[in-house]
């Protein structure tokens, strides 16, 4: 029953609104709902093409002026109300053209506010008082859906800021949870920020219905320890695949080779481990990453080194531990000290995505040119390893996608069993050379011309297993005492940076994979300080490379639906156990490089991949993004480019995949200080470090809105205290807790 001054108020309302709302629509018969209209139809096509709706209340407009469909929707509900009569709420898509089944009545009240709220379909509120419209139809995405219950009374009554930014009042997260998916309004095109994952009412995410083994899961001992290995088999081409290529360039023999396996082998697990426990908490393993190849190889080419002869190999691997450590340090200390919360806010998925490109670009001189060296080898790895990954990457056995999980490791055993057929078979002999003889001391012009092929193609020219011993613990300083110099610890200083940036975006995308919510700052710079003190650990210990979060991890988890902490943890455990076993690093020693060489050209690629799909949380059409991609992309090639021209003499001396890594010693930049001249040579000529120079400048002084851009959106620590599904995901073990009195800074 309508009293007097609900009358009042609706003829208030209607001389506001300047005549009767009804006369100016046009009249619409009856319709017959769909019923089988999937609500996510829309959203899953908005996501595909990247569209973007401009009837999505963004310019909002005052109820006194003009007329928007939310003061429309208003106006007919409260005539409904009164029982007179009236036709049901008809609306009308105007991106589909069609009409929309009537969802009754959607006002509710808030108990503890007294005020009526209604939730339009594109999740923005109305707030009813005393009669009077008053409230704006606006979009609000769903990655910045952050409401707090205990703010509530506060942003209802108008006595604080709203929680979305505009004034708007906002409803408790109880009023608004049973309304989310019938109250969805399909005039709400929204790009998918959270692909596979479906947002709940209190900002939570639904585990994929396909994610085998959850984060917290635990089955039992047999499914951890075949999912952990699992897990570490297909990152093979990522954990053993740099020792192959730093240690022959750096002088060292097949037992030094087979030695930096073993090592690295025990790193990762060793870093794994402390990362899953103390770090971010998430499944992913730390290991030797590629952002290191990179400095590794222009320290290992400088001038100073290409003439040593005795023990060349251990001098230059006490220099690169020096300058890991030192560049570790300053990781350790922007991460734990908190300094990396800040610097979260400057880095975002178009920083992201053409950096980590960078890192699998900058080696495309040493892929090929390098496998070529054995076509018939290279190619049908390269091949096989393609039709696994791609075409039968559908292709279930025992209800397990073999070929797409073990891609890397099926190719790699099946070639390299042709390739000892090939060897056995005699394709490789050559009239009076023998591949024991070292290419230095071949004095027959004829055996000169095959000695390259039968040291990148034949299976039987590493002696690893026959001088490596079957038990060996790899142990810290077996090197030597590192070697610190002022320029090459610059050089790791500024690449620790760019794995700083490569982790962020591993962080973000891993934690939306696991179905959880993304990190706080304050996790995030935990996990990057634990990554500084990881790679001190292989700096001490001497793997050649810095230990980071491996890319690929973003890409095992999608493909194996494994997100399980404890089968990782346990699966480091069996990886420190093999660097105990010295013949398994001399197996692994024993790949011919060519081998190696095709799979890291997969691996590269991947990684390119990997880096490039951070630009689904952005507006991918959108010309500033794509410009600010194609331009840092494009310098970062090109810069480098002008800087390894400056050194012709060294074509003559090193291989031609090495040429572009020995800018350092003859680059354009004359300071007067060596020092200084080594590392802005070293460091303009890296594919990597120059994308993300310029990424960064023209991200952040470039204007966009945060849609477009895709802003990266962590979690809040209120968030973190008051979810405890988020707090059980990232906080530190309650026994870590009470030994580190810091565990709070720590983000615990």
């Amino acid at each position: 029953m309508e009293t007097g001054s609900s009358s009042d108020s609706r003829d208030k309302q209607k001389t506001l609104k300047g005549g009767d709302i009804g006369s100016m629509m046009p009249q619409i018969g009856p319709f017959v709902p769909r019923t089988e209209h999937n609500p996510r139809e829309l959203r899953s096509w908005a996501k595909k093409t990247g569209f973007v709706s401009d009837f999505s209340g963004e310019t909002t407009t005052n109820v006194s002026g003009k007329f928007d469909s939310a003061g429309l929707d208003v106006q007919r509900s409260h005539e409904h109300s009164r029982g007179g009569g009236s036709s049901p709420k008809i609306e009308i898509d105007p991106v589909l053209g069609r009409t929309k089944p009537n969802r009754g009545s959607e006002i509710e009240l808030d108990a503890e506010a007294g005020h009526g709220v209604r939730r339009n379909g594109n999740a923005g509120v109305l707030g009813f008082r005393e009669g009077i419209v008053r409230g704006e139809n606006e979009r609000r995405r769903v990655r910045d859906e952050a409401v707090l219950e205990d703010k509530v009374d506060e942003r209802l009554n108008g006595s604080g800021p709203s929680g979305n930014g505009n004034g708007v009042p906002v409803p408790s997260v109880n009023s608004v949870e049973p309304k989310k998916e019938e109250g969805k309004d399909e005039r709400d095109v929204q790009i998918d920020m959270y692909p596979g994952g479906e947002e709940t009412a209190d900002g939570g995410w639904h585990r994929q219905p396909e994610l085998r083994f959850g984060l917290r899961d635990n089955r039992g001992w047999v499914p951890v320890i075949y999912y952990g290995l699992q897990h570490f088999l297909s990152l093979a081409g990522s954990l053993i695949f740099i020792p192959l290529i730093i240690v022959p360039a750096m002088g060292g023999t097949d037992k030094d080779t087979a030695t930096v396996i073993s090592t690295m082998l025990l790193v990762t697990g060793v870093t794994t481990t402390l990362q899953s426990y103390f770090g971010t908490r998430l499944p992913l393993v730390q290991g030797s990453s590629f952002v290191y190849l990179a400095p590794a190889l222009v320290i290992i080419n400088a001038r100073e080194y290409r003439n040593l002869s005795e023990h060349k190999f251990r001098h230059i691997m006490r220099e690169l531990q020096g300058a890991i450590i030192v560049g570790s340090i300053f990781q350790s200390i922007l991460g734990f000290t908190g300094l990396m919360s800040l610097f979260l806010r400057l880095i975002n998925p178009v920083v992201v995505a053409p950096t980590v490109a960078a890192i699998g670009l900058a080696f495309f001189s040493y892929g090929f040119p390098q496998a070529g060296s054995c076509v018939e080898i290279s190619i049908p790895q390269i091949l096989l390893v393609l039709i696994f990954a791609l075409y039968l990457r559908g292709i279930s056995v025992f209800g397990h996608h073999l070929f797409r999980i073990y891609a890397v490791p099926l190719s790699v055993m099946i070639i390299w069993a042709y390739a000892f057929f090939l060897t056995a078979g005699g394709a490789y002999n050559y009239k009076g050379c023998s591949p024991d003889i070292p290419s230095s001391n071949i004095l027959s012009d004829a055996c000169i011309k095959h000695a390259y092929t039968m040291k990148h193609c034949r299976t039987d020219v590493s002696n690893a297993w026959r001088t490596a011993a079957w038990v060996r613990i790899p142990y810290p300083l077996q090197w030597g005492i590192p070697i610190f110099h002022l320029r090459t610890s610059l050089i790791m200083i500024i690449v620790s940076l760019v794995a700083s940036v490569d982790s962020v975006g591993t962080y973000h995308t891993a934690s939306l994979l696991v179905n959880s919510k993304p990190p706080t700052p304050r996790i995030v710079s935990r996990g990057i300080g634990m990554e500084g003190f990881c790679s001190i650990l292989a700096g001490l210990w001497g793997s050649g490379t810095g230990s980071s979060t491996l890319t690929e991890n973003v890409h095992t988890i999608s493909i194996t639906k494994v997100a399980s902490r404890r089968a990782v943890q346990l699966g480091a455990v069996f990886m420190i156990v093999f660097s105990f076993v010295g013949k398994v690093g001399a197996i692994l020693a024993s790949i011919p490089q060519a081998l190696a060489a095709s799979i890291l050209c997969f691996m590269w690629a991947l990684i390119v991949a990997i880096g490039l799909s951070n630009l689904q949380y952005t507006q991918s059409a959108s010309f500033r993004n794509i410009m600010i991609v194609g331009a840092s992309l494009f310098l970062g090639l090109s810069i480098p480019a002008y800087f390894q021209q400056y050194h012709p003499e060294t074509s003559l001396i090193l291989p031609s995949y090495f040429v572009p890594f020995a800018a350092a010693s003859n680059g354009p930049v004359h300071t007067g200080s060596k020092q200084l001249d080594f590392a802005i040579n070293a460091l303009m000529s890296m594919n990597m470090v120059v994308t993300l120079l310029v990424a960064f400048i023209l991200d952040n002084t470039v204007p966009g809105s945060r849609q477009e851009r895709g802003v990266y959106i962590w979690s809040r620590a209120e968030d973190l205290a008051s979810d405890p599904s988020l707090q059980a995901d990232y906080s530190l073990p309650r026994k870590v807790c009470r030994c580190f009195c810091c565990a709070r800074r720590l983000g615990a």
